[in-house]
């Protein structure tokens, strides 16, 4: 099992109601892009469940709704540790962790989507594209 250690403001994928109206959203969509070398593992997403009493709620559902044309995804089981995340000082839970690997010789972009459902009703579907840029792309500082 690994250990995943959050810190900065790293987005962590909760179960939440919309608070207004009470009500849960039935489903949302977010597009998100990721850069990676060819042939290396690369998390495209983290996905957890943290209750207002720091524990863990129920942990979400994650399907592959569309796999890239590439390469391959693999959902791992880790623990997550976090220090002053919302009311939560410090809080170890549960949690999956997403990772994508290109084949050694691709590059280009490679687009996939997931469908998280998490224990409240709402789903939220992710499209994902990962550019693969061989090392010399890499921007330089």
């Amino acid at each position: 099992m690994r250990v995943i250690y959050l810190a900065g403001a790293i987005a962590l994928l909760l179960g939440s109601f919309d608070t207004a109206s009470g009500q849960v959203p039935a489903e949302t969509t977010v597009e998100r892009s990721f850069k990676a070398l060819p042939n290396k593992d690369t998390q495209i997403g983290v996905f957890l469940n943290v209750l207002p009493d720091c524990t863990s709620g129920p942990m979400p559902t994650i399907r592959l709704v569309s796999p890239p044309a590439a390469g391959k995804v693999v959902v791992k089981s880790a623990k997550v540790k976090a220090t002053n995340y919302k009311a939560c000082l410090a809080l170890e839970v549960p949690a999956f962790v997403a990772f994508y690997k290109s084949p050694p010789e691709f590059l280009g972009d490679d687009v996939l989507t997931i469908e998280v459902k998490f224990a409240g009703g709402r789903t939220e579907i992710q499209k994902i594209t990962v550019k693969v840029n061989g090392p010399g792309a890499q921007q330089k500082i």
